[in-house]
């Protein structure tokens, strides 16, 4: 009886846990349920001058009707604050260096990295030099973003799971997000100038002039057919550190992020060359990926300043001022790459014993200004951070030597709210003057109109430099004698192609011009340019009767024409006599001739094997100086110095010069074997058979949620499936596990209910929502939809 008893209370334990744990994970689910957008109803405010509505499609793209700017401002801020906020908040935290305040001590490196650059305090000085229609436009956006999150029911979600409470937004914070992108976009430029001096320490002049190439065979230039450069010889010997062994690492690593690099394309064509005379503007900014999306898609309709209606239709990113970053405007379009112009110098400063506390710039001696920065940890005291600030820019020091940070970012010309201008642009020459005046990071930008016309300008801040291109992408010495910037060029002054004969317009981070104003634009990073070379070629294809389907497909090329070389020196060198008592080298080659379709396809394990093959030798002839390089900065290396190192072994495996051979190796034969051996190491590492490493199990998606690296059990809710992706670097298609084209939009400014569009993520940062990963699929399959949104099925209403 005593048991049994015993065994009934047991029951009715266990049946009170199990209903426990059930209200638990049911008031969890209410709880996160309450922090979803707000899609019907009315609301009120009283900023605004009258009604304003936002009206959502089925994917949840709203449409954004007022009558006035500022409205639609609010109305924007509204969404985004309900849609994207812990997104927009990861943007300012970041420019400012206050990510520890959120996530403890693990974020402290980057944090005080980034607070060196004092981009809080900077934010005042560019708020000062506003006009009065621009505060209060980034005032208005202000309100309608935290109006958004005071009306969730709850906080969202991410600030729920981490026991923590949103900070509100101000017009200060709008302007951290557009510096977050600085270091998203031009953030490579300081460790790229370290591992460039350090090369040129460590070569002499002709060694450094063959490693470091200024332009390539497969540039493309828009304004001349190819670079007509000499190429430097290869020299009569090799440096000390070439091909050493000691720091290679025992498996290939450097490839495996290579795609996690660059990337981005966008391209014009000219009415002359379309089926209905408007010119067609494309454009895929490639970016990483992860969960919700950088970009938030829109339509906005409000009356302009002349009394003329208008609608505008792209993509914004959360959090900057509330303006559409790509898009079109009914006259005209405009779409964007990273222009890797060059944009920050390292001068190294002097210092002397009879010069206490001082330091030599070219200028001559100067006291830095100190700064205290109090960096907040949570759960742990404030950390306190010295900022030692020159005329020049911030110190930093970096195995002893000291250098100031002289970067356009620093600049309060900076930043602007001049993209605004592209929203009024009615024609060609008032969209190149508004792009120009941009103050975003430098960008390419490609423009086309309603009446057929096309143009190609930079937009955001440049240099004046008295000397530019090679000589500047190196840390400057303190005596001034290769000077660094002095100003920021007028808009007027930044070089521009405008209707180029052949009637197109195609970039893709690679180097723009060949003429003398490619000395204006620097060498920041410059892709190899076969992307753009491939890029080129497709639009070029398609003709003199285009239309806007047919456009949107050449950047899904994943054609494998820059791998396609190696796969030939591969198996040049898989001859007779190496296969002999080899048979994973016979099995290598057979791969290379079977399974290879030409393409960077999911089920190719050819690709996979020829790509693999390239990265094999750079690792035998780059991976010992790559381990020097780390010391300097984690991110230097031969690839962040220069992407045109492919260029420079081919060069090699060609001339076969002997003095260049490294040691251990009979023949240049001999260290491709070994290249393809260590190849099949790296594949076969893991247990999988060199037949079944295709290049889709290589390249499957990991696009998440953010919070997934602290929370790594919630994977299965905050990411998106584990899809096998085609494409890769150095072809238009730039696909990585979690890097690749975070929008594809295509359209004729004046016929957008024509124009094409899709993205890796949908409109929501919410797991619940049914937006969250809406169009997914359709982004991995490369299926566009339409870019206006759709007849809507929720209605939400702002009245005074």
């Amino acid at each position: 009886m005593v048991r049994r008893g015993w065994r009934k209370w047991g029951l009715r334990v266990a049946a009170g846990i199990v209903v426990l744990l059930l209200l638990v994970a049911g008031g969890a689910w209410a709880v996160l349920r309450a922090s979803l957008p707000e899609l019907d109803g009315q609301r009120r405010s009283p900023l605004l001058s009258t009604s304003v509505t936002v009206a959502r499609d089925a994917n949840g793209v709203p449409t954004i009707t007022g009558t006035s700017r500022l409205d639609v401002a609010y109305a924007t801020g509204f969404v985004h604050g309900q849609d994207r906020f812990f997104q927009m908040d990861l943007l300012r935290r970041s420019a400012a260096g206050e990510l520890a305040e959120l996530f403890g001590a693990k974020a402290l490196p980057l944090d005080r990295a980034h607070r060196v650059h004092r981009f809080r305090a900077r934010a005042e000085q560019v708020l000062q030099r506003m006009t009065p229609a621009e505060r209060t436009l980034l005032d208005r956006y202000a309100a309608g973003i935290n109006d958004g999150v005071n009306a969730l029911h709850a906080r969202p979600f991410e600030y729920l799971l981490s026991r923590s409470t949103p900070r509100p937004w101000t017009p200060a914070d709008s302007l951290l997000a557009m510096w977050a992108m600085y270091f998203d976009l031009q953030g490579n430029q300081e460790p790229r100038e370290l591992a460039r001096g350090w090369l040129a320490a460590h070569t002499d002049p002709a060694q450094l002039a063959f490693l470091l190439p200024e332009a390539s065979r497969w540039d493309t230039p828009l304004d001349a057919p190819a670079v007509a450069l000499a190429v430097a010889p290869i020299p009569s010997t090799a440096p000390a550190w070439w091909g050493r062994k000691d720091g290679v690492p025992a498996r290939q690593v450097a490839g495996v992020a290579f795609t996690d690099a660059v990337g981005s394309n966008n391209y014009a064509i000219a009415g002359t060359r379309t089926a209905h005379g408007g010119a067609i503007v494309s454009d895929d900014m490639h970016l990483g990926l992860q969960l919700p999306n950088t970009w938030y898609r829109v339509a906005l309709q409000f009356v302009d300043a002349h009394g003329q209606p208008r609608r505008v239709v792209g993509v914004t990113l959360p959090g900057t001022p509330p303006a559409v970053i790509v898009g079109s405007n009914g006259h005209v379009a405009w779409a964007f790459t990273n222009s890797y112009a060059d944009t920050l110098d390292l001068v190294r400063l002097g210092t002397a014993p009879d010069h206490p506390g001082q330091v030599r710039l070219p200028s001559g001696w100067e006291t830095p200004v100190a700064h205290t920065e109090s960096v907040l940890v949570k759960g742990e005291p404030a950390q306190s951070l010295t900022v030692l600030e020159t005329s020049l820019g911030p110190i930093r020091t970096v195995e002893g030597t000291m250098y100031a940070v002289h970067w356009v970012a620093h600049s309060p010309e900076s930043l602007n709210l001049n993209h605004l201008k592209l929203e009024a642009s009615t024609n060609l020459d008032e969209a190149l003057a508004a792009a120009a005046s941009d103050g975003i990071p430098a960008q390419n930008v490609v423009l086309g109109d309603d009446r057929g016309g096309i143009a190609w300008t930079l937009s955001g801040a440049l240099p004046r430099r008295v000397q530019g291109g090679l000589a500047v992408s190196f840390p400057l010495a303190a005596d001034g004698a290769v000077s660094t910037w002095d100003s920021l060029l007028a808009p007027e002054q930044h070089p521009r192609v405008v209707n180029p004969p052949g009637g197109q317009l195609v970039t893709a981070n690679s180097r723009q011009l060949a003429g003398d104003a490619a000395q204006t634009i620097g060498d920041g990073g410059f892709d190899l340019g076969a992307r753009v070379n491939q890029l080129s070629g497709n639009v070029r294809g398609l003709g003199d009767k285009t239309d806007v389907p047919a456009a949107f497909q050449a950047s899904l090329d994943d054609r494998a024409l820059f791998i396609a070389q190696w796969r030939e020196r591969a198996l040049a060198a898989l001859d007779a006599g190496a296969l002999a008592n080899h048979p994973q080298r016979a099995e290598f080659r057979r791969l290379l001739e079977r399974s290879w379709d030409g393409h960077a396809s999911t089920t190719s394990v050819g690709y996979r094997l020829a790509r693999q093959f390239m990265w094999s030798l750079h690792d035998m002839l780059f991976g010992g100086v790559d381990a020097e390089l780390a010391t300097l900065d984690p991110k230097a290396g031969i690839v962040v110095a220069t992407a045109r190192w492919p260029e420079v072994i081919a060069r090699l495996l060609d001339a076969r010069p002997a003095a260049w051979l490294p040691t251990g190796y009979a023949s240049w034969q001999d260290l491709q074997l070994a290249a393809v051996d260590r190849a099949i190491a790296d594949l076969t590492a893991d247990g999988t058979p060199l037949a079944q490493a295709t290049w889709g199990q290589r390249n499957t998606a990991a696009i998440a949620h953010p919070f997934t690296i602290a929370v790594p059990a919630l994977r299965r809710w905050l990411s998106a499936p584990p899809d096998q992706l085609p494409g890769d670097g150095n072809m238009p298609r730039v696909t990585g596990p979690k890097f690749g084209q975070s929008e594809r939009l295509t359209v004729t400014p004046g016929r957008e209910e024509e124009g094409l569009f899709d993205m890796p993520g949908g409109q929501s940062g919410h797991p619940l929502s049914p937006y969250f990963l809406k169009g997914h699929d359709d982004w991995v399959r490369g299926k566009p939809t339409p870019l206006l949104p759709g007849a809507p099925v929720h209605m939400l209403t702002f009245t005074r």
